[in-house]
């Protein structure tokens, strides 16, 4: 009988570990283009152009929104993550590449970790500009002002 319940008692405090440090797994991750340090160093400004960089690095993650097939990024990124908790970069690689008007590789930039940035959201709300309305008077406020003859009245909305 004690045998049984002491069995148990090593079953139940064996299964209790097991669950709270299943809880504490550390997860590694890899996110995006994966490099390789060879192809990437043979790629040269005034040597190459889109179609051999293409050959070479594949396609890139995106290119550039505001000069359109001038920029090409090639982004890697390894997270780390304890638990449940917000997965943390560890290490990131950027590859720009830039190109000439003619499609010629111009400069290639490679950036780090360094240009992470961490920022902290406000609270629930986003704060604005302008007068605080209050429920009631966004439910009543414009009661009189709608469909009203004559010229346009003004609101808190539109003071013209």
């Amino acid at each position: 009988m004690a045998l049984t319940l002491l069995r148990s008692t090593a079953l139940a405090g064996t299964i209790a570990i097991l669950g709270l440090t299943a809880g504490c797994s550390r997860i590694r991750d890899h996110k995006g283009y994966v490099p390789d340090s060879t192809l990437i160093g043979t790629v040269a400004p005034g040597i190459d152009n889109r179609e051999s960089v293409t050959k070479t690095l594949g396609r890139p993650s995106f290119e550039g929104q505001f000069d359109k097939d001038r920029t090409w990024y090639y982004v890697a990124r390894e997270t780390r993550q304890i638990g449940y908790r917000t997965p943390q970069p560890s290490s990131q690689m950027i590859l720009a590449v830039h190109f000439d008007a003619k499609g010629n590789v111009s400069a290639v930039e490679r950036t780090g970790i360094e240009k992470v940035a961490h920022i902290t959201p406000f609270g629930d709300k986003t704060p604005t500009l302008g007068s605080k309305r209050g429920f009631f008077r966004e439910l009543f406020g414009n009661i009189g002002r709608v469909g009203s003859v004559g010229g346009a009245s003004s609101t808190a909305d539109n003071p013209n």
